[in-house]
């Protein structure tokens, strides 16, 4: 087993590296300086596609393509971009790709938390070099985004909106004056060309820390829509489930796509708050029920099938996870389910296994 096989996760760069180099190799269009490809190859890479030379690039993204093509575009600018949407519509999985299509390197990344600090975006400090040797450029701790500045390449900035308004700030001068001051020592890091800042917040976040309207300035914003249709949700959960199980090596079946479609029928239904044929009227549950819980769900079904059944998933696999990612406040969440369950699940033809399955873990 070589090193990249052993790791768990591997970066979207190393993962996807034949297709990428499959694009560079037919991508003659000019490209933006230090661009790994084009804007076309880059949203090729995204929305997939057969190549000239017959090689298949896998979506990473299935939705609107008008969306990625925006995204694109605005990162071949100088403005920064802001990708917005509820939890679960693939804002990283889509920052991940484009920085790695774009730059080759999806790994300068801040985490955005309640406690991310002003160092964490701009720079720290080697405290041992410094008391040793004195204040020099030696001792500065570059953050990811002054490595993003020094290489020309996109550095990302997960949850915006977590940050404290004061700490987005610092962002202000890096997006409009393309630099990076160290007052410290009277000098600054100045961005070679090909850096930009994919940034991703949550919908459900606007209110906890407020983007100032001069940092908004500084990001052209692009919505991520939830799936239109169930047909499009149900295409990108198991085209993200079979990825999944061949990368966790779970031994069992790809699972049926009628067990995938049970399962984004009812998130859908649920968000929506009325049933696919729009006669029953629903509670809404408090959880955001996305195609990224979904996802879940139906993984870790594939699990207990695998390891404690026989291989084939069925509805009582799915079943506890599922009520996990319903229920989430154990007091109205779960009154919202009993419901759906008594007027929707347990009159729906074929789906009494899973009405029993779902009845058993919430009692």
């Amino acid at each position: 087993m070589s090193t990249n096989d052993s790791i768990l996760r591997q970066h979207a760069e190393e993962q996807y590296a034949n297709e990428l180099e499959a694009l560079a190799a037919v991508d003659t269009r000019q490209r933006p300086p230090r661009w790994k490809l084009s804007p076309w190859a880059v949203a090729t890479y995204l929305l997939g596609g057969t190549l000239d030379n017959g090689v298949v690039i896998s979506p990473k993204y299935i939705g609107n393509a008008r969306v990625i093509e925006i995204a694109v575009a605005t990162l071949a600018t100088d403005r920064a971009l802001l990708l917005l949407g509820v939890p679960g519509t693939a804002k990283s999985w889509v920052a991940e790709h484009l920085s790695a299509a774009i730059s080759g390197d999806s790994t300068l990344i801040v985490q955005g938390t309640a406690g991310t600090s002003e160092e964490t975006v701009r720079y720290g400090w080697n405290y041992a070099h410094l008391l040793s040797k004195g204040p020099s450029l030696d001792a500065v701790v570059p953050s990811p985004i002054m490595r993003a500045m020094r290489d020309g390449k996109i550095g990302r900035v997960e949850e915006l909106t977590r940050i404290p308004t004061e700490v987005q700030d610092s962002l202000i001068t890096i997006l409009s004056e393309k630099s990076l001051p160290i007052s410290e020592l009277n000098e600054e890091v100045q961005a070679q060309k090909g850096f930009n800042i994919i940034a991703t917040a949550n919908d459900r976040d606007r209110g906890v820390n407020e983007l100032s309207s001069a940092l908004k300035r500084r990001f052209n914003t692009v919505v991520l829509p939830l799936p239109r249709t169930a047909d499009e949700e149900v295409n990108i959960v198991a085209t993200r489930v079979a990825s999944l199980g061949r990368a966790l090596e779970l031994p069992g079946e790809i699972p049926a796509l009628e067990e995938i479609r049970r399962v984004v029928t009812i998130f859908r239904e649920l968000r929506d708050g009325v049933t696919a044929d729009g006669k029953t009227k629903l509670k809404n549950s408090s959880g955001s029920l996305s195609a990224a819980e979904a996802i879940s769900v139906i993984a870790n079904g594939m699990s207990l099938a695998a390891h404690f059944g026989d291989g084939t998933l069925r509805g009582a696999d799915i079943a506890a996870s599922m009520v996990g990612a319903i229920v989430k406040d154990p007091v109205q969440d779960k009154i919202v389910m009993l419901e759906y369950l008594e007027t929707v699940v347990k009159e729906r033809e074929g789906w009494k296994d899973l009405y029993r399955a779902c009845r058993d873990v919430m009692h």
